[in-house]
C-alpha cells in the first residue's frame, strides 16, 4: 500500500433476505385439432385423398371420417402442434383450391 493513504475499512451489511419462492411449471405445448368442415361441392373421393395423402390416414379411417363430415358437418382430422396443425390444414387448402374446390378447415385448441 502507498504510503501516504491510510486503510480505511468500512462494513456494510449486504445480507438480503429473500422471502418469495419460485413454482417452476413443466407445461408441453397446446395442441390443436384440425377440423374439416362439409361443403357442398368438393367430391367425397377428393375428401378422402386429401385424408390419405396431407393427414396420413389409412384408406379405411379416410372413409369413415368423411362420411362424418359428410353426414355432421365437420369432424378432427389430425391433432398436432400448432404449427404443425397450421401447415397441414394450409396444405389442404391450397391442393383444394388448386383444384377448384372450396374445402374449409379450422383449427381448435384441444
Amino acid at each position: 500500500m502507498l504510503p501516504h493513504f491510510k486503510e480505511k475499512r468500512m462494513s456494510i451489511d449486504t445480507e438480503v433476505v429473500i422471502d418469495e419462492k419460485i413454482k417452476l411449471e413443466d407445461r408441453l405445448p397446446s395442441k390443436y385439432n384440425v377440423v374439416m368442415l362439409n361443403d357442398e361441392h368438393t367430391p367425397i373421393e377428393f375428401v378422402i385423398g386429401i385424408l390419405e395423402m396431407i393427414f396420413q390416414h389409412t384408406r379405411p379411417a379416410s372413409e369413415n371420417i368423411t362420411m362424418e363430415i359428410h353426414n355432421e358437418g365437420a369432424a378432427v382430422v389430425g391433432t398436432y402442434n400448432y404449427e404443425i396443425a397450421e401447415m397441414k390444414a394450409n396444405e389442404a387448402i391450397t391442393v383444394a383450391r388448386s383444384s377448384g374446390f372450396p374445402l374449409n378447415i379450422k383449427l381448435e385448441i384441444e
